[in-house]
C-alpha cells in the first residue's frame, strides 16, 4: 500500500450521507434519454396505461445488479471492466470473453451515440432554426404536426366533418413540406453540438461534468412533472384512479393491425433504467466522486472494514436516489404518451416524431407547450450524449490500458501492485510454480511502469523465500512510483 493515505471516514448520519451524492445523478442525466422520451412514450402511446406495471418494472428491477457492481469497484479496487476481465472463460489475446464482448458492444454503442447527435440537433433545429430555409421548413412541418393532432382531436370529439377537413389540410400541408429541399440546419447543428461537447469534454473533470448533469436532471424532470400536473388539471385529459390502477396490475393489450404492443414494450424494457453501458460506467463515476479513495486499498483491519460499510452504505443510497429520478421521470413519459397519443390514436414515427410529440401537448396545454416541450426534450437528449460521452471516453481508456495499448496514469499504475498479488493468488491455486509466480508479478509491476524492489513468495513468519508450497506462504511486492514508495502483501491460502 502507499506511503500516504486518502482514507476518509465516512458520514454517520442521513443528511451528511446526502452530501456526498452525485454519480447516481450523473447516471440518471445518461439514463434518461431517447429511450425514455420517445421509447416510452410511443409504447404508451400503443398499449394505453395497460402496460404501465412493465415499465415500472424495468426501471426497478436493475438497480440491484448497479449496487453490486459498485460494491466490487470498492471492496476490491478494481474498475467495473478490470473486475469482469477475471470472470473464467475463454481468452483471446490475453483478455477474458466480457472484454471483447465490451469491445463489440462499445462499437455499436459509438453508432448509438450518432443517432443521438442527431436527435440533438433536429429538436435545437425546430425551436432555433439558424437560416431562412430552416425557418420555412420548421412553418410547414409545424404546421403538419399541428394538423396532424388537430386531426386526431376532432375524431376524438366526434365532430368528423371538422377532422376530415384537416385531413385535407393536413394532405396539402405533407405535399408542401415534401417539395422543400432539406435546410442545413440539422447538419450545422450537429457539427456545433460536436464542437461544444469535445470542448466541454476536453476541459472537463468529474466536479463539471456533475454539475450540468444536475442541471438537465433538473430541467427535465421539472418540466414532465409539470407536465403531468398540469394534465391531472384538465378534466378532459386527467388520468383516472381507475386507468392508473388498472395499469399496474400485470397484463397484456390487444393487437393492433396485427401487432402487439407488447413487442414495442420489450425493446423499451431493455432500453430504460439501468442498460448495461450504464452498469458498467457506474463504478467509474464512484471512484472519481471519491468514493474508492475515501475506502482506501483492501486490508484485514476493522478500520478498513468499517470505512468499507459506511461508504458502501452512501453508495447504495446514491444508486436508489437515481433511480427514484429516472423512473418518476420514466413513467412521467408513459402516462403522458397513454393520456395524450393513446387517447388520440397517434403513433408518431420518423424523422419529425420529436416535433410531433411537442404538438401533441398544444390540444392539452396551449400552443406554448411546445416551445417547452422542446427544451424538455433538448434536455432529455443533450444529457445522454454529455454524459454518456465521458463515461464511455473512461471506459475506452481503461480498457486500452487494461490491453497494454495505453500508458496508465500513477493512480492506476499503483493498482498493479494489488493486482499482481491477485495475479499471484490465481496462480497459486492452479498450482504455478514459484519462480513462474514470481516472474510474472514482477512482468505484471514492470509493464505497468513500477520500479520492482521486489516480488516473491515467503515463509510468512520468518520472511525468508521458498522454493516449495507450505502452508504459511504469504505474496510480499515493494516497488517506487516517481518518489512514492508502495508496499503490499497477500496471504496465499494451504494448496490442496
Amino acid at each position: 500500500m502507499a506511503d500516504r493515505t486518502t482514507t476518509v471516514e465516512p458520514p454517520q448520519t442521513l443528511l451528511a450521507s446526502l452530501a456526498h451524492l452525485g454519480p447516481g445523478i450523473v447516471l440518471a442525466s445518461s439514463i434518461v434519454g431517447s429511450g425514455e422520451l420517445i421509447a416510452t412514450t410511443t409504447t404508451g402511446a400503443q398499449a394505453g396505461f395497460v402496460l404501465l406495471w412493465l415499465i415500472l418494472i424495468g426501471c426497478v428491477i436493475k438497480v440491484a445488479a448497479q449496487v453490486e457492481i459498485g460494491r466490487t469497484t470498492l471492496t476490491w479496487g478494481r474498475t467495473s471492466l478490470d473486475a469482469f476481465d477475471r470472470v473464467p472463460g475463454p481468452r483471446f489475446a490475453g483478455r477474458g470473453w466480457i472484454y471483447w464482448a465490451w469491445a463489440v458492444m462499445t462499437a455499436l454503442i459509438v453508432v448509438q451515440q450518432g443517432g443521438i447527435v442527431v436527435g440533438v440537433a433536429q429538436t435545437l433545429a425546430a425551436g432555433l432554426p439558424l437560416t431562412t430555409a430552416g425557418r420555412q421548413w420548421d412553418a410547414i412541418h409545424d404546421e403538419a404536426a399541428a394538423l396532424l393532432v388537430a386531426e386526431a382531436s376532432a375524431r376524438r370529439g366526434g365532430d368528423v366533418t371538422k377532422a376530415d377537413d384537416l385531413a385535407v389540410k393536413l394532405a396539402a400541408a405533407r405535399t408542401a413540406a415534401a417539395a422543400l429541399p432539406a435546410p442545413p440546419d440539422e447538419t450545422a447543428w450537429c457539427l456545433i453540438i460536436g464542437a461544444v461537447t469535445a470542448v466541454l469534454l476536453a476541459i472537463g473533470r468529474y466536479r463539471l461534468i456533475e454539475l450540468v448533469s444536475l442541471a438537465l436532471v433538473g430541467t427535465f424532470t421539472l418540466v414532465t412533472l409539470l407536465a403531468l400536473v398540469m394534465l391531472q388539471l384538465d378534466p378532459t385529459w386527467a388520468i383516472a384512479s381507475h386507468e392508473l390502477a388498472g395499469g399496474l396490475v400485470p397484463s397484456l393489450p390487444p393487437a393492433i393491425n396485427g401487432r402487439s404492443p407488447l413487442v414495442t414494450a420489450l425493446a423499451t424494457f431493455g432500453i430504460i433504467g439501468v442498460g448495461a453501458s450504464e452498469l458498467m460506467i457506474y463504478p467509474y463515476w464512484c471512484l472519481e466522486k471519491g468514493y474508492g479513495a475515501a475506502v482506501g486499498p483492501r486490508d484485514d483491519t476493522p478500520a478498513w472494514a468499517r470505512r468499507a460499510r459506511g461508504w458502501l452504505r452512501v453508495m447504495q443510497l446514491d444508486a436508489w436516489a437515481s433511480m427514484v429520478v429516472y423512473t418518476l421521470v420514466t413513467i412521467c413519459f408513459y402516462l403522458l404518451g397513454a393520456a395524450t397519443l393513446g387517447r388520440l390514436g397517434l403513433v408518431p414515427a420518423g424523422s419529425e416524431m420529436v416535433r410531433t410529440l411537442g404538438a401533441m401537448y398544444a390540444p392539452v396545454f396551449g400552443t406554448w407547450a411546445s416551445g417547452a416541450f422542446l427544451i424538455g426534450a433538448f434536455a432529455v437528449l443533450y444529457s445522454t450524449l454529455f454524459v454518456a460521452a465521458a463515461g464511455n471516453a473512461r471506459m475506452v481508456a481503461d480498457g486500452l490500458i487494461l490491453a497494454g495499448w495505453l500508458p496508465a496514469d500513477e493512480r492506476s499504475r499503483a493498482a498493479a501492485i494489488h493486482q499482481s498479488l491477485m495475479l499471484a493468488e490465481r496462480a497459486w491455486f492452479a498450482g504455478d510454480d514459484i519462480a513462474a509466480i514470481e516472474h510474472a508479478m514482477r512482468t505484471h509491476l514492470a509493464a505497468q511502469g513500477v520500479a520492482v524492489d521486489y516480488a516473491a513468495i515467503v515463509d510468512r513468519e520468518s520472511l525468508e523465500p521458498l522454493s516449495s508450497p507450505v502452508a504459511n506462504a504469504i505474496a510480499i511486492i515493494a516497488g517506487r512510483l516517481g518518489t512514492t514508495r508502495l508496499i503490499d502483501n497477500h496471504p496465499l491460502p494451504t494448496r490442496g
